[in-house]
């Protein structure tokens, strides 16, 4: 099914396929459960062969994370997901009837014109109450986590968010093929996850509005505060990226380094939006746009925009090592 065929004001037109396979096949092994029926062999062999299913087996296994159809199949037969059944029902209903077109909207309006928007978008009702992009079979993919209590507005902003990361990936080379220097390499693939802030700033529609607006108060509350920790964050994630320039962590303990990052909407999404905001305000939304593609020229950028504010701002020392190479 192709969720959105229409073409936007510049002329693209988002090719967004969506999937709801998995979800399908769930919510009939639970309505038997509901009825008193055990599932059978074949309904249990059309949730494992769906595409939604598969597709989210390869990413979490990926990831070196626990994942069979047995455990699986556990989650299905738990008595607190049969619990939820109509709601799920109600929710995937409810949500295939959304138009992707709006997200798609404001995740353009920040990114290079001219960007494809091209993705599968599998729904996913799975233990692990997260959305994300995935590579499939060479085509991003994002996964909408079934979320009852996330409102039309909310997932919209969830998919313009999403579909942003399609879009910048679209969008952007890879920044590190020139360098020759593996550790500049690492650190300049690092940069790109401030990409994060600038998701949250496309899902919210511009620098004046709340990135969980649509949240509840504390959530709001617990951005505030995060972003609060602004000058403290951006010192650790710079003495991150000088440890990996100096040699300081093995190279197999890079991931886990950066990855602490992310945490719920860690420095990669709060640092991250929070240099973009500064940088829009100053600069306006094309300079923004342009640099979103070379981060250590956005880092550098975001210094200029910061001078005199009070806010923490990066070393000259290491964007003079990252341009040298």
């Amino acid at each position: 099914m192709l969720l959105s065929q229409l073409v936007l004001p510049n002329g693209q037109s988002p090719d967004v396929r969506l999937v709801t396979d998995e979800t399908d096949a769930v919510l009939s092994i639970l309505r038997l459960r509901q009825r008193g029926q055990s599932p059978s062999e074949r309904d249990w062999s059309r949730l494992f062969a769906s595409e939604g299913y598969r597709a989210l087996a390869r990413r979490e296994t990926s990831l070196g994370r626990p994942f069979s159809d047995d455990r699986f199949k556990a989650f299905v037969l738990s008595d607190s997901l049969l619990a939820r059944t109509s709601q799920l029902a109600a929710t995937v209903d409810s949500w295939t009837h959304i138009d992707v077109g709006d997200a798609a909207h404001r995740a353009l309006a920040y990114l290079p014109a001219g960007t494809p928007l091209r993705s599968i978008l599998f729904f996913e009702i799975k233990p692990q109450g997260n959305s994300f992009v995935f590579d499939v079979d060479g085509r991003r993919a994002i996964f909408l986590y079934v979320n009852p209590a996330e409102s039309g507005p909310q997932l919209e902003n969830t998919m313009t968010h999403e579909l942003h990361h399609v879009g910048i990936t679209a969008a952007c080379t890879d920044s590190t093929a020139n360098s020759k220097d593996s550790a500049v390499a690492r650190v300049t693939d690092w940069m790109s996850a401030f990409g994060e802030g600038f998701a949250m700033l496309a899902a919210a529609g511009g620098p004046d509005v709340h990135p969980h607006a649509l949240d509840a108060d504390s959530i709001r509350r617990r951005w505030d505060h995060d972003v609060g920790n602004f000058n403290a964050d951006l010192g650790r994630v710079q003495t991150f990226f000088f440890d990996i320039l100096d040699y300081r962590i093995p190279a197999d303990s890079i991931p886990a380094h950066g990855m602490s990052f992310f945490g719920i909407q860690g420095p990669w999404y709060t640092v991250g939006w929070r240099m973009a905001v500064t940088v829009e305000k100053k600069y306006g939304r094309p300079r923004l746009i342009a640099e979103m593609c070379r981060p250590v020229a956005f880092l550098r950028t975001y210094n200029q925009a910061a001078a005199g504010s009070g806010m923490a701002v990066w070393s000259d020392s290491l964007l003079t090592r990252m341009q040298a190479h």
